[in-house]
């Protein structure tokens, strides 16, 4: 019989047998490999990355947390078909010179247009009515997971917690706490930081080590989401006031918009740790936002 369900599941049928179970990331045991591919082979390499007192293990999810992942795949999946729709409909009508500005709040103006346009060949327009009913449809149901979502992070108190970041909703909360069962697995911020791919890839020879641009590495999802909170947050600065807003605005003063957006990742993945590990809850004065009568005063 041919074996299914993934190595989380594996782990937690052998640790409900009594086994101590211990996960690693497959690209860390290759480099014991010594030659050629068959199990004795692989069986051997993992002996030999378990004894390596530097190897890094992998906490093993529940079964609750991986099916709130399920919901972000899903979510991450209709997303993406979506916008596929959108670009097939908008090239096929730009063929005819149906234009509408960038975004998905614009397509209902855009199929509005096509609809009313007596010049269209039905045939076209046969075509707009089979794109917008797709589109309208995997729009509602992103918003059903969506609600799913959010309705399980409000049930998780370490989601309550990191809602309080700001640009960190319940939907980015949620997709952390559910990839990171355990946060004490990285001794600082940074390490986290480095796991997502935020911190600069290095080069080091002969002592002088060379900084370049982040390495991309790790869980590329969580990656985006807080790239387009630090972005969505970035371009309100101004609005705030408290150390962390301070440091925003000096960053953003003297690099440009797109390093300061990947620093202010990188500074919320380093809180999102912290919060994680000591449960204190975001100190709202270091990022406070400015009431409108102290925003004409200044």
């Amino acid at each position: 019989m041919e074996a299914c369900g993934s190595a989380h599941y594996w782990a937690r049928e052998l640790q409900r047998l009594g086994h101590k179970v211990s996960l690693m990331p497959p690209t860390y045991t290759k480099p014991y490999v010594k030659r050629g591919k068959n199990d004795a082979v692989d069986a051997a390499a993992c002996c030999e990355a378990m004894t390596r007192p530097d190897m890094r293990f992998v906490p093993i999810k529940s079964a609750e947390q991986q099916a709130t992942l399920s919901l972000h795949k899903t979510r991450e999946l209709l997303t993406k078909q979506r916008t596929m729709s959108i670009n097939a409909l908008r090239g096929q009508l730009a063929e005819f010179g149906l234009v509408s500005p960038k975004g998905t709040g614009h397509v209902r103006e855009l199929i509005t247009q096509a609809q009313d346009d007596v010049t269209l060949p039905e045939a076209i327009k046969q075509v707009v009515r089979i794109m917008a009913r797709q589109i309208e449809a995997l729009a509602e149901e992103i918003r059903q997971l969506e609600k799913s979502i959010t309705h399980a992070a409000k049930q998780n108190a370490l989601c309550a917690l990191l809602d309080k970041i700001p640009g960190i909703g319940p939907v980015i909360a949620s997709a952390i706490v559910a990839t990171l069962p355990d946060a004490r697995q990285f001794e600082t911020g940074r390490d986290f930081a480095a796991w997502l791919g935020l911190t600069p890839r290095q080069y080091s020879t002969g002592g002088k080590p060379k900084l370049g641009s982040i390495t991309k590495k790790g869980n590329r999802y969580l990656r985006k989401l807080l790239v387009l909170a630090a972005t969505s947050l970035s371009y309100r600065v101004g609005d705030y006031t408290g150390p962390l807003a301070e440091w925003a605005q000096q960053l953003r003063a003297r690099k440009s918009a797109r390093l300061t957006t990947v620093a202010f990742a990188n500074k919320l993945a380093r809180i999102i740790w912290a919060m994680l590990n000591t449960g204190e809850c975001f100190r709202q004065e270091s990022f406070l936002r400015v009431k409108p009568a102290q925003a004409i005063a200044a």
